[in-house]
C-alpha cells in the first residue's frame, strides 16, 4: 500500500532567546516613526514679513494722514486745529457722550444713536420692499422688462433730490429723512437680488419643472439658497448708501443726529468737533461694513473644482 506524504513548506527556525531575555520580541518601528522619535519637535517659525506687511502699511497710511494734517494746521491762518488739539477736544467730547441739556444740546452718543435709528427704519422698509421685488423681477421676464427702465431712470438721482419730496408728502423732517434713506437704499437690493435670480443655473429650474414643484417650493428650496450671497451683497451696499445719505439729510432737516451735530458745530465755528464727527462717521460706517462682510462671507459657498 503506497502512502503519499505531503510536505509543508519548510520555515527557518526562529532564534532562541538568550539568557535573561523574554521570549517575545518587539518589531522595530517604521522608518518614518523612528525618525520622528529621533528628531525633536520643531516650532513653526513666525512669518515676521507677513506680520509687518499687515501692520506696517496701515500705520504708514495713518502716519501720512497725521503729517499732512499737521502741515495744514501749521500753514493755516484761520485757526485750523492740529491733531494734538483735536485729540484733547476728543477726550472732552467722549468723557460724557450721553449728556442731554435739551433737544438741541445732546452728546455725540445720542446723535449717533438717533442717526442709526433712522437708518434702521429706512433700511428695514427698503429691505421689506426691495428684496421681494428683486425676486419677482428676476423670476419673471415681463416684470423685468417693465421695471428695468424705471430703475435705470431713478437710480442715478441724487439722494438729496428726494428730500424735498419727502418734506412735501410727509410734512415732517424725521419721516422725510427716513423716506430719503428708503428710496436711496432700495436700488442695490433690488438689482443684486434680481441678478442673483437670473444667474441661477437652468438645470435647477429644469429639475423643478420635472418634479412639478410649486412656486413657493421653487422660491424657498432653490432660489433663496442660491441667491442669498447676491442678496447679502446688495444689503451691504444699501447700508453703506443709507449711512452716507443720513448725514446729508440731517444737515438739512435738523433735529438730533450726527449730521445735525456737524452742522450745529459749524454754526458755532467749532472745527475740532467737526473733525471728530468725521472720524465718528467713518468708524461707524466701517463697523457696519465689516459686520455685513462677515455675514456675507458666512453664507457664501465656493464651488468645489474637480
Amino acid at each position: 500500500m503506497v502512502s503519499a506524504v505531503f510536505h509543508s513548506p519548510v520555515e527557518a527556525p526562529l532564534p532562541l532567546p538568550r539568557a535573561g531575555e523574554g521570549r517575545t520580541e518587539t518589531l522595530p518601528p517604521p522608518a518614518p516613526l523612528a525618525e520622528a522619535q529621533k528628531q525633536p519637535k520643531q516650532r513653526t517659525p513666525l512669518d515676521f514679513r507677513a506680520f509687518w506687511m499687515r501692520v506696517l502699511p496701515p500705520l504708514a497710511g495713518f502716519g501720512l494722514l497725521v503729517l499732512i494734517w499737521e502741515i495744514v494746521a501749521m500753514k493755516s491762518t484761520t485757526g485750523f486745529p492740529s491733531p494734538a488739539a483735536t485729540w484733547q477736544q476728543a477726550t472732552t467730547v467722549f468723557s460724557d457722550p450721553f449728556y442731554s441739556n435739551g433737544p438741541n444740546d445732546q452728546g455725540v452718543g445720542w446723535n449717533v444713536l438717533s442717526s442709526l435709528q433712522r437708518v434702521a427704519l429706512g433700511f428695514g422698509l427698503a429691505a421689506l420692499v426691495g428684496i421681494p421685488a428683486g425676486f419677482a423681477i428676476g423670476r419673471f421676464e415681463f416684470l423685468a422688462r417693465m421695471f428695468n427702465p424705471l430703475i435705470s431712470l431713478l437710480r442715478p438721482v441724487s439722494p438729496l433730490a428726494w428730500l424735498p419730496i419727502g418734506l412735501l408728502v410727509f410734512k415732517g423732517a424725521n419721516p422725510a429723512a427716513i423716506w430719503t434713506i428708503f428710496i436711496c437704499s432700495i436700488w442695490p437690493m433690488v438689482i443684486n437680488t434680481a441678478v442673483g435670480v437670473q444667474r441661477v443655473p437652468s438645470d435647477y429650474m429644469n429639475v423643478a419643472k420635472v418634479l412639478n414643484l410649486s412656486e413657493w417650493k421653487i422660491l424657498t428650496k432653490i432660489l433663496f439658497p442660491a441667491v442669498l450671497p447676491y442678496m447679502l451683497t446688495g444689503v451691504r451696499l444699501a447700508v453703506g448708501t443709507a449711512w452716507l445719505v443720513i448725514v446729508a439729510a440731517e444737515m438739512l432737516t435738523g433735529g438730533v443726529g450726527i449730521g445735525f451735530w456737524v452742522w450745529d458745530e459749524w454754526n458755532n465755528l467749532n472745527v475740532a468737533n467737526i473733525i471728530i464727527a468725521i472720524f465718528v462717521i467713518g468708524i461707524v460706517g466701517l463697523v457696519l461694513e465689516f459686520a455685513l462682510i462677515k455675514l456675507a462671507t458666512a453664507f457664501t459657498f465656493e464651488e468645489v473644482k474637480s
